[in-house]
């Protein structure tokens, strides 16, 4: 994928300048406690249609937390999701990983590849903010929308969320998840055979218990 997605643009704070109505919406990135309110109201409501029950959708500020946004040049927020990022040890090495939160599109927007286009632009954008790879799960019937883009399933890796004395792994009985990967630096290609059929020691807190 060329940088800036084609298509749009993923500015560092703000919208395209010179945007015009005709354009087509361009992809915005903020740290999560710098977005403006005014898209951060638009982003709550679409968190709560998309998960009623969810409350308070901000995320633990150790993982670093990052908003990305479909916007249009009239400032509607058309999908938005989250990127949470730490350091984990996985089979002897270190690594920087990413992972998606908080997936969701509105719901007249669906259908467009609005929200493809979006998750495919997040793999760039964790890749240029040091990530050595991008990891995340999702429902098992979501499968197909992130491998059209651009996300490898891992088959029978399981994410170990929670914390190490309250862990809450992917595999929980009831869940039915798959893990998605994206390797971005040297190192983490060499080494992605590590990653499958892995249960990997994720754990990201008590807040975001799984991404």
């Amino acid at each position: 994928m060329s940088f800036p997605p084609k298509g749009g643009q993923v500015e560092g704070e703000g919208v395209t300048p010179g945007a015009t109505e005709r354009e087509e919406p361009c992809i915005v990135r903020y740290a999560e406690a710098k977005v403006p309110a005014a898209l951060r109201e638009q982003v709550t409501v679409l968190h709560q249609q998309a998960w009623p029950d969810a409350g308070d959708s901000l995320h633990d500020p150790a993982l670093d937390p990052w908003t990305v946004l479909l916007v249009t040049a009239r400032g509607a927020v058309i999908a938005a999701l989250d990127i949470l990022s730490k350091e984990i040890e996985h089979d002897g090495r270190s690594y920087r990983i990413s992972g998606l939160s908080a997936v969701v599109t509105a719901p007249d927007q669906r259908g467009k590849g609005n929200g493809r286009r979006l998750v495919a632009a997040a793999q760039e954008i964790m890749a240029i903010r040091g990530a050595d790879l991008g990891i995340f799960t999702c429902d098992r019937p979501l499968r197909a929308f992130y491998e059209n883009a651009g996300w490898t399933v891992l088959d029978g890796t399981v994410l170990l969320g929670g914390t190490p004395q309250a862990p809450f792994p992917s595999d929980t009985p009831g869940f039915d998840k798959v893990t998605l990967a994206a390797f971005f630096t040297e190192r983490a290609r060499q080494h992605a055979h590590t990653f499958r059929g892995a249960r990997i020691a994720l754990y990201p807190g008590e807040t975001d218990r799984l991404w």
